[in-house]
């Protein structure tokens, strides 16, 4: 009898250590079923765009606190076209944005806003939110830039200083990307090449244009970047958007580190009109020995695509 029962116990039991066995597979086969699905859910292309309009005019007549008669407009695209597959990624991003004011007592129509850029990480995942990663980052302008003044008669002059894409940035190198999701990603490249192109009319033999010496219509650094995006609500239809770019030159002077960020903060009134401000500061002392600024706020049309 006792034997009996022992031999039912046992058997009892190893039942039991082959069912817990099967259970903790059943588990682990459901949990990678779940996260091969979710990995895979969002693969393929996903794309999202805005076409933003700022219009703003001021007219005065018999105005005794004085004041000029202007009109300006600035029309924007922010356009994200980024793919997925399994382990892999292609983050793109385009910025694009040109204004013109117009003020009654000048002769010229000066430009408010003039920049295009474009962000291109492609990341092969590592570990967690890690990625190895190669990036690419243009910056230039569509215009001519002019420098202000007046003639010895008061008349109003203008001397150009820029030209149409000059000067014009490359940036691109091997890295690790960091992204928790489309609204929050890190990018470091340690072994970054910049390029600058312009166009060699404009450089000076008594100092160097925008780092660019005489004669010579582009300047090749090796250094650090850094990239960080992060988007976020602050409230219901108030979303705030941060966009950093630093960049080390190990080449020569490597202390003074460029800087780029973007603040822009969206005030939805409803689908297709907002209020926008917009924040950007730049620090390269190749270009400027100072921070540069430049700020825009009004009412814009919207056309999202």
């Amino acid at each position: 009898m006792k034997k009996l029962l022992l031999f039912t116990f046992l058997f009892s039991a190893i039942n039991a250590l082959h069912a817990q066995d099967a259970e903790k597979e059943i588990i682990t086969n459901t949990e990678q079923a779940v996260k091969k699905i979710v990995d895979t859910t969002s693969n393929g292309w996903k794309r999202k765009g805005n076409l933003i309009f700022l219009f703003n005019q001021s007219n005065f007549n018999n105005w005794l606190a004085g004041g000029e008669n202007n009109m300006s407009g600035n029309l924007g695209v922010n356009y994200d076209f980024n793919y997925k597959k399994n382990n892999l990624t292609w983050d793109n991003k385009v910025i694009a944005s040109y204004g013109l004011l117009q003020t009654k007592n000048s002769d010229f129509a000066k430009k408010t806003d003039d920049r295009f850029e474009f962000n291109s990480v492609l990341g092969k995942k590592a570990v967690g939110y890690w990625y190895y990663s190669l990036f690419l980052n243009f910056r230039t302008q569509f215009a001519k830039g002019y420098v202000y003044g007046k003639d010895a008669n008061g008349k109003e002059t203008r001397e150009e200083f820029t030209n149409i894409f000059s000067p014009g940035y490359l940036t691109l190198g091997p890295g690790m990307f960091w992204k928790k999701s489309d609204n929050l990603k890190v990018n470091l490249a340690p072994l970054t090449s910049k390029i600058t192109f312009v166009d060699r009319d404009f450089t000076l033999p008594e100092k160097a244009y925008f780092g660019v010496e005489e004669g010579r219509s582009s300047r090749y650094e090796l250094g650090f970047y850094t990239s960080a995006y992060y988007k976020l609500d602050l409230m219901t239809n108030v979303s705030m958007e941060n966009t950093l770019n630093m960049y080390s030159n190990y080449l020569e002077d490597p202390q003074n580190v460029d800087l780029d960020y973007t603040l822009a903060v969206v005030m939805r009134i409803n689908r297709y009109l907002t209020t926008n401000l917009v924040v950007q500061t730049i620090y390269d002392d190749n270009a400027f020995n100072g921070f540069q600024t430049r700020q825009i706020f009004g009412l814009a049309a919207n056309y999202g695509f």
